[in-house]
């Protein structure tokens, strides 16, 4: 205890020594044309954030440095430690002893102090130690035209308020072997990573703004650059996952019946109010600038224009799949295009009877299919042959029964039996005429009914080819805009031109 006593006196009393006549407001130098050498260096123990929406990085013992190291040399406080027990370093207060006045130029908070004053450090040959802690609040021209695959450079520039490069000197730290120190510090003990960011490049160096003479503030500064790059991971899972599922759903409702446009039109609006609340979660994530689009605004659009499109189609098939002999024509060309063509090139069978035939009476296309050939040729048969005979072929002979008028009439046509019916049982021919109209009656339903079919087989084909056509938009547009993205990594080095990293070996 004594000891300690003692030793509290002894630097009590070194410290009374070396500040007796020692005035804080000039500089530490012998002649006035003499420069102090300013030695800065900054530690970084944690990246708090990157607030893109404001355009500014924090930093810190908790953001970017840890703390902030100034090093420079005072004559006037140097004494000889063998004179005073042995003592190599004291610690004084920071406003007893001249300080550089060195501040992060380019702060966005306005507040140039640091976080926490701490003593200065003073060794024995006159060295002077400063180590503040500091939160720093600095601009960054965020870059979002590959959100959220983007890096960016945030640089922190640190000059003195006071001096001029003519009376203070600022140059970068040189370390225990004596190589200068030309990056950002990183202390791996108290290091934190950052989730969303990672640190690729950290250079630092000092800067000589020539438009300026040595006689200005602005002539000289260190600048230190943080070099980081986006990790997409967390925008990936929460945003465009879900986004790019959720749009796909809008191509499954090519399945729907061609008819089926209400509900087509109801996947689609859907997935177009989906995409639009992505669209505003992003927006609340991006400065609001009109410089640039990021990359996954540009997907947002992209899908959203998709989606419109396959909505406006679907109204299209709905057109063509609701159409009717009554209210269109079917043009041959039309046929011949969406019933034979695109299912060829489909990889499809053709969906028109190659046996059906086509004839124009009075300067109107009918259609009659080889189906109706048959019946017509069924039913001259039927006509020749009575329903007795055709069931039992010898039962007239064997019942006793004679020969009817109707064997000696020439059966050689439709049109002569018609005649012979007609002459022979005035009965029969209403007959016929009620089996004839019944026979038109069913062949124009028939047509009409086969019309609406093409029409809707039409809608089928349209369908088709709009599902391939949306798949390969969709796919190749989604991959080829995130691609974009994933080549869009940090330079090798941090400088353009340059094939320095800035980094400790």
């Amino acid at each position: 205890v004594f000891f300690l006593l003692l030793l509290c006196n002894e630097e009590s009393q070194l410290i009374s020594t070396l500040f007796k006549g020692y005035n804080k407001n000039i500089r530490p130098v012998v002649r006035p044309e003499d420069k102090v050498a300013v030695q800065i260096k900054l530690t970084l123990t944690n990246l708090i954030s990157l607030v893109s929406t404001l355009n500014n990085i924090s930093i810190f013992a908790d953001l970017f440095p840890k703390c902030h190291l100034q090093q420079w040399s005072d004559h006037r406080l140097a004494w000889n430690a063998s004179d005073y027990y042995g003592i190599e370093i004291i610690r004084v207060p920071y406003n007893t002893v001249w300080l550089p006045d060195i501040v992060l130029e380019n702060n966005i908070d306005g507040k140039f102090d640091v976080a926490y004053y701490a003593n200065v450090l003073i060794s024995s040959n006159g060295g002077m130690y400063w180590l503040p802690p500091a939160i720093y609040r600095s601009t960054c021209a965020i870059e979002i035209t590959y959100f959220p695959f983007d890096y960016q450079n945030c640089t922190l520039a640190f000059r003195s308020q006071t001096y001029s490069a003519n009376e203070v000197e600022l140059i970068l730290a040189v370390g225990e072997t004596g190589d200068t120190i030309e990056w950002v510090d990183i202390d791996p003990e108290a290091f934190t990573e950052n989730g969303e960011w990672a640190i690729v490049h950290r250079p630092a160096r000092k800067l000589l703004n020539t438009r300026y003479t040595p006689d200005d503030l602005e002539y000289q500064e260190i600048m230190f650059n943080l070099v980081i790059q986006r990790k997409p991971l967390f925008y990936i899972i929460n945003i465009i996952l879900p986004c790019s599922l959720i749009s796909s759903l809008v191509v499954l409702a090519y399945f729907l019946p061609a008819q089926a446009g209400g509900q087509k039109l109801t996947v689609s609006i859907s997935v177009l109010l989906a995409q639009t609340v992505f669209l505003f979660l992003i927006a609340q994530k991006v400065p609001e600038t009109s410089l640039s689009v990021p990359l996954i605004g540009k997907y947002l659009i992209f899908v959203m224009c998709v989606t419109t499109l396959i909505a406006t189609n679907q109204i299209v098939v709905l057109n063509f799949s609701l159409r009717s002999p009554s209210t269109h024509t079917m043009s041959h060309t039309i046929k011949h295009l969406f019933l034979e063509m695109v299912p060829r090139f489909l990889g499809m069978a053709p969906l028109v009877d190659e046996s059906e035939v086509t004839t124009e009476v009075n300067g109107v296309r009918e259609r009659r299919r080889s189906s109706f050939g048959l019946m017509q040729r069924a039913e001259e048969y039927v006509l020749k042959q009575p329903r007795s005979e055709m069931m039992f072929d010898k039962q007239r002979e064997r019942h006793g029964l004679t020969r009817s008028i109707v064997d000696n009439i020439d059966i050689s046509s439709t049109a002569n039996l018609y005649k012979s019916l007609a002459q022979a049982a005035p009965e029969i021919k209403q007959c016929v005429d009620a089996c004839n109209f019944i026979a038109d009656s069913t062949r124009q339903q028939n047509n009409i009914g086969s019309e609406v079919e093409s029409w809707v087989l039409i809608g089928k084909m349209i369908d088709k080819v709009c599902f391939w056509a949306a798949i390969l938009l969709f796919i190749i547009g989604t991959v080829g805009i995130f691609l974009t993205g994933h080549f869009n990594q940090a330079p090798e080095f941090p400088f353009p031109g340059q094939s320095k990293k800035y980094a400790p070996s």
